[in-house]
């Protein structure tokens, strides 16, 4: 079962790589990385602060919008171009290509995120006084071997992308230490931010499992909405709203997943906030995304099982 499952990862992350819509996206957020350098160049004491908040927000955005795009479309584009049903008559069950469908989403998305994460933690340890040779020395030179090992093994460049998220996220890490606060901002939202694309992209897969594209897309984005304002929700002022939006909204509340849990104010991630450590908050996050993505995952091979593709 693990094989096959992995095996199904795997052909979904080879084939969400290269969508260019990703590329796109990727592009954007080094844009986005550049602005912040740019803006926190015109606030003085302020730099670090501008370029972890604006350059972890913006990670957390895009990988949102890559999170969606992918679950909503690649199922789909297994039904249109009639991949799926050769697949499934070979001894492979719905959910375990569900499931390999879903990790190999995730996997693309934790390539996105500790990619961008990396080269935002590189733009830190510059600003915060590391040789900024060695810090553009190694996101491009990291870069070039990258290009240049897909060129002599093309068959396995598809997967090239992985070492260099890693190699890019520890090497910012590592870098970064001048700025403490800084690097725990980055390291601290990027790790939230998979928990929270690992519950939306369980949500776009099980509307995916029987919806179009379009529509999940939708329902996918209200629900992230709903959940990103769980909070307010469940404190709805009577005297403004009146007692029956009051208790539905504190109902909604209780049966769609809290987002704000992932972003968390910056006092918090810095390690101000009292009587509040980071990690077993992390760790408590991840596990509130675990539970909510196995139940999603669960739901949608319950669906997807009983769909009749005639």
């Amino acid at each position: 079962m693990l094989a096959r499952v992995f095996v199904i990862a795997l052909n979904t992350y080879r084939e969400a790589v290269r969508a260019r819509i990703l590329h796109g996206l990727f592009a954007l957020a080094l844009a986005t990385t550049g602005y912040s350098l740019i803006v926190g160049a015109y606030t003085a004491k302020n730099q670090l602060r501008v370029v972890s908040d604006l350059g972890a927000a913006a990670i957390s955005l895009y990988a949102i919008i890559v999170a969606v795009v992918l679950g909503a479309t690649s199922l789909y584009r297994e039904l249109e171009l009639k991949t799926l049903f050769p697949i499934l008559a070979r001894p492979v069950s719905r959910s375990e290509y569900l499931t390999g469908k879903y990790l190999g989403t995730l996997l693309v998305l934790a390539v996105f995120v500790f990619a961008n994460t990396g080269i935002g933690l590189l733009a830190t340890a510059v600003i915060s006084g590391r040789d900024w040779v060695l810090a553009v020395g190694l996101g491009l030179g990291s870069l070039g071997a990258l290009a240049a090992v897909g060129y002599v093994k093309r068959p396995s460049v598809t997967y090239l992308p992985i070492a260099w998220s890693v190699f890019l996220g520890v090497a910012g890490a590592l870098l970064a230490s001048g700025a403490p606060d800084d690097r725990r901002v980055f390291l601290g939202l990027g790790i939230l931010t998979m928990c929270e694309v690992s519950i939306i992209t369980g949500l776009a897969t099980l509307f995916s499992s029987f919806s179009s594209p379009f529509l999940t897309a939708v329902f996918t984005f209200a629900l992230f909405i709903i959940g990103r304002s769980a909070d307010t929700l469940a404190r709805l002022p009577v005297r403004v709203f009146g007692p029956f939006l009051r208790d539905a909204g504190a109902g909604v509340s209780r049966v769609v997943p809290n987002l704000m849990l992932y972003v968390p104010p910056r006092p918090l991630l810095t390690g101000e906030a009292a009587n509040v450590a980071l990690w077993p908050y992390v760790g408590s996050a991840a596990l509130h995304a675990l539970g909510w993505a196995v139940v999603l995952l669960a739901l949608a091979s319950l669906i997807f099982r009983r769909r009749d593709f005639i």
